[in-house]
C-alpha cells in the first residue's frame, strides 16, 4: 500500500483495557497495527519493537479477524467508553479497500458504546450511516479529525502520506452538517503561520469543540529518518538556528494558543481535553429507533 508493506495476522484481542493517556475511556480499539501515514512526529511508533520502531510508515498489520473476535466480546461493549483508534489510524488508505473499520462499526450498532473516533482522513465520512446506527440504536459517537497547522509545507515535511489540510476540513464539515459531534484536535500544534484565519477556518466547519496540545520534547521524537530536515525547516520558519529549535517553538505554540483561546469555544489541551466527551442522554433504544436503523442499513450497501 503505496510506501507501507502490509501482512495480514489473527490477533488474540481486539479490545484493550485504556490505560495512560486514556485512562478515562473502556477499552481501545485498533483495527491495525503501524500506520502507512507516516507522521513524523507519532508517538504510536514508540509502541512498536526492534527495528520497527524506526521503520515507521512503513508497514501496517492487519488484523483480519478484528470483527469476529469483536462480536465475542460484544458483552464488554454495552455502555462503554471505547476509543478507536489509540496507536493506529482506523481510516488509513488501506481501510479504503479491507473495511476492517466499517465492519467493527457494523458490530458495534447495537451495543450502545460511547465511541470516539480519532482519525486524519477525510475517509471517515464514508460510515456516516453506521454513526447514525449507532445513534439511533441509543448509543453515542464523536468524531476526532487531526489538523496540525495551516502551512501545507510543514505537512507535508511531517504528514507526508496524509489527505491536505483542507480535505480534513471538508470532512469535519460534512461530519457536522449530518448531525455527528465532531472535535479537531490539533495534536500537536505544529506551525501556524496565520493563527487568526487558522482559528476562522476551524470555527467555519461548525465544529464546537477542539483539542490542542504542543510537541512533547521529552518523549516525542521524529522517525522515519526526518529528524533533521524535519527540524532544519521549522527553524528556518521560525527565523532560529537549530540549536535554538525548542525555545522557540515553545515561544511559538504559546502565541497560536492565545489566539485559540480567544477564538474557539470549548478549547482543552492535553489529557484533559482528551477525557471522553460529555454525552447528551441516551435516548432509549426502543422500536422505532431500531426500525430508523435497520431502514438505514438496507439503503446503505456494505
Amino acid at each position: 500500500m503505496g510506501q507501507a508493506s502490509v501482512e495480514y495476522a489473527e490477533s488474540r484481542a481486539i479490545l484493550t483495557r485504556a490505560t495512560g493517556f486514556m485512562e478515562a475511556y473502556d477499552y481501545t480499539l485498533n483495527p491495525y497495527a503501524g500506520c502507512s501515514f507516516a507522521c513524523t512526529y507519532c508517538y504510536a511508533a514508540f509502541f512498536s519493537r526492534g527495528h520497527k520502531v524506526h521503520d515507521w510508515g512503513n508497514w501496517v498489520t492487519v488484523k483480519e479477524n478484528a470483527a469476529n473476535l469483536l462480536k465475542k466480546e460484544k458483552g464488554k461493549l454495552y455502555g462503554k467508553a471505547i476509543y478507536m483508534s489509540s496507536v493506529t489510524d482506523p481510516y488509513q488508505p488501506l481501510e479504503r479497500k479491507l473495511e476492517i473499520t466499517r465492519d467493527l462499526l457494523d458490530v458495534m450498532v447495537e451495543c450502545q458504546p460511547k465511541l470516539v473516533v480519532q482519525t486524519r482522513s477525510p475517509d471517515v465520512v464514508r460510515d456516516i450511516d453506521y454513526f447514525q446506527q449507532i445513534k439511533d440504536y441509543g448509543g453515542h459517537v464523536q468524531v476526532s479529525i487531526t489538523v496540525t497547522t495551516d502551512d501545507e509545507e510543514i505537512r507535508r515535511t511531517f504528514e507526508p502520506y496524509c489527505p491536505s489540510n483542507s480535505q480534513r476540513l471538508r470532512a469535519v464539515h460534512r461530519l457536522c452538517d449530518e448531525g455527528i459531534k465532531t472535535c479537531i484536535t490539533m495534536t500537536p500544534l505544529l506551525l501556524v503561520q496565520n493563527p487568526e484565519k487558522f482559528a476562522d477556518g476551524l470555527c467555519a466547519t461548525g465544529c464546537e469543540k477542539f483539542i490542542f496540545q504542543p510537541f512533547h520534547f521529552k518523549t516525542g521524537k521524529f522517525v522515519a529518518g526526518t529528524h533533521a530536515p524535519a527540524q532544519r525547516l521549522v527553524s528556518e520558519k521560525l527565523g532560529c538556528v537549530d540549536g535554538d529549535f525548542r525555545a522557540k517553538y515553545l515561544e511559538h505554540y504559546e502565541e497560536v494558543r492565545q489566539v485559540l483561546k480567544r477564538a474557539l469555544p470549548n478549547l482543552g489541551e492535553g489529557k484533559e481535553g482528551f477525557q471522553p466527551p460529555e454525552w447528551d442522554k441516551p435516548k432509549p433504544c426502543g422500536h422505532d429507533n431500531k426500525k430508523n436503523a435497520h431502514d438505514r442499513s438496507k439503503s446503505t450497501p456494505k
